[in-house]
């Protein structure tokens, strides 16, 4: 038996994700709709890196690569790599997994234990610079049991765990031999997904091809090219020239298909929430009095309505209100007089421009959206204007996020966030102190103990009561004392050529639109006769 001991966990470094100028697809492209076998879709974002090291595909669908686990259309987990689910012992302390026989990466090479336990070694590294690392914070060691079984002994039982091991498997005979965090691997990698990266142009797009040696069968569509097109409004244009195949856009602009005979729309509810980021450090939103005014003085219902054209549902926390999860009764409408009233108390008084001041120092602060994003420019409009009503001047700006990421320990942020799966994924690091400012993770730099508590108890316990106690209380207490005003959350939206059979969605994570969408399964895919 092989064994490699895990180092101790650091927090994660955290990824932005690529805001992308638009250019065409090029061969991929003309003619989108011309060719079962070659599909162009339009996305607004490109990856920072390909490589599952670093964070890439974590939440599984990727193409180039496959986990142990994976999840259905129905989002249960279902075995990948693995034959089966995984085998648990020792009160849920020890998971098991026996690989699938004869699967290769697409350089030929075959699949082998070592290789599962050198992705998580070096995932779990301190000097690799993973997004999600505290993610897999329960792992003490991970060994290979000869070629075709692996063994995680864990630090404490995690409920979650098994949902967890959707992670790509890495060959370690291509990455072993680089530096995770800059080798040539992260722009060329090697998997045993149903494609392979044949060309990645940064900021144009990402093609691939089949790769003959998946385990799953050979895909029907044996070429995928990802455009990438930040602008929606030049997405929705190209998909209507025919030069796209299908795109994610806006629900406004999706809408604007209905009519057209040879499009299908595609509707995906979400965990992807849009918030407000309100950081400790600053002096007017890290001030609670304020929090709490702004999370009443929005108007959820009509950002759904207006925004989302009702593609979405109010958010009044990071949960969405239909999850089994969500905390009963932490709902709150609009109330501009009980706004009012915290303020008062808290000694913001009005001025004669309506805006109220404290000390001196008035209740202005600014607001960053991502430019090209047209969901969160008004979202971030819509929040201002709300937030003038109660007396605090919210100042809008948009920025690429090469801007606003040096900026975001101070300034306010229209940003998006939500995973899939079980509640720790994703609450844990945008809530937890010990990820406070630490890249995209908890960028409101939030401090509550009691919200430290029961993420806590919410990712050690096994006890279900228990945990849907503690994620309670969490909800309850970003109620109390807010470190993000909570908005909407988002369906995705999608449409396509109709050339296929029998296309699904997933309950998708805020990550969209490269991996999530109707292509989820694009392997799967069957032309219509």
């Amino acid at each position: 038996m092989t064994t490699r001991r895990i180092r101790g966990a650091a927090a994660a470094v955290a990824m932005a994700g690529a805001v992308a100028a638009c250019s065409a697809p090029g061969d991929g492209g003309a003619g989108g709709g011309a060719s079962a076998d070659s599909v162009v879709i339009g996305v607004p974002s490109e990856p920072d890196t390909l490589s599952p090291l670093l964070g890439y595909g974590k939440d599984g669908n990727s193409k180039i690569f496959d986990g142990l686990l994976a999840r259905g259309a129905d989002m249960e987990l279902k075995p990948a790599l693995a034959k089966a689910l995984p085998e648990v012992t020792d009160g849920g302390r020890t998971y098991t997994y026996t690989l699938r026989d004869g699967v290769k990466f697409s350089d030929g090479e075959p699949l082998t234990a070592d290789d599962v336990v050198f992705t998580y070694e070096t995932v779990l590294d301190d000097r690799t610079n993973n997004t999600a690392r505290s993610e897999l914070d329960a792992i003490k060691e991970v060994e290979a049991d000869g070629d075709d079984k692996v063994v995680f002994t864990l630090d404490y039982p995690y409920a979650a765990f098994a949902a967890r091991t959707v992670l790509p498997v890495v060959p370690e005979h291509v990455a072993g031999g680089q530096d995770p965090n800059t080798g040539s691997f992260n722009t060329k990698p090697v998997g045993t997904g149903p494609y392979v990266l044949t060309d990645w142009s940064k900021g144009e797009k990402l093609t691939f091809k089949a790769n003959p040696h998946y385990w799953g069968g050979a895909p029907e569509v044996e070429k995928l090219t990802m455009a990438i097109i930040a602008d929606d409004d030049v997405r929705a244009t190209r998909l209507r020239s025919g030069d796209l195949d299908g795109a994610t856009l806006p629900p406004n602009l999706a809408a604007t298909f209905k009519s057209d005979d040879g499009k299908k729309t595609y509707r995906a509810t979400s965990y992807d929430f849009r918030a407000v980021t309100l950081p400790t450090g600053n002096p007017v939103a890290g001030d609670t009095a304020i929090r709490r005014a702004l999370d009443l003085a929005v108007d959820r219902e009509a950002m759904v309505d207006k925004i989302l054209d009702g593609a979405g549902r109010p958010a009044y926390g990071p949960l969405p209100v239909d999850d089994p999860w969500y905390a009963k009764g932490i709902d709150r409408p609009q109330d501009l007089d009980e706004a009012g009233s915290i303020l008062d108390e808290a000694g913001w008084r009005t001025g004669e421009d309506g805006i109220r001041a404290k000390d001196g120092r008035p209740a202005r602060f600014t607001l960053y959206y991502p430019s090209g994003d047209k969901v969160r420019q008004d979202h971030a409009l819509a929040y201002a204007s709300d937030a003038k009503k109660a007396g605090i001047d919210v100042q809008v700006e948009s920025a690429t996020w090469e801007v606003i990421e040096p900026r975001m320990k101070h300034d306010a942020v229209l940003a998006g966030f939500g995973s899939t799966g079980d509640p720790d994924f994703g609450l844990y690091t945008l809530l937890h102190s010990s990820l406070a400012g630490d890249g995209f993770n908890n960028m409101a730099l939030y401090d509550n103990p009691a919200v430290d508590e029961a993420l806590d108890t919410g990712r050690r316990g096994q006890d279900p009561e228990d945990r849907k106690d503690a994620y309670d209380t969490l909800q309850r207490e970003l109620v109390k004392d807010p470190g993000y005003t909570f908005l909407t959350h988002i369906d995705h939206m999608y449409v396509l050529a109709d050339r296929w059979k029998d296309l699904t969605t997933q309950v998708e994570p805020h990550e969209h639109g490269f991996a999530s969408g109707p292509w989820w399964n694009v392997e799967d895919w069957q032309p219509k006769a």
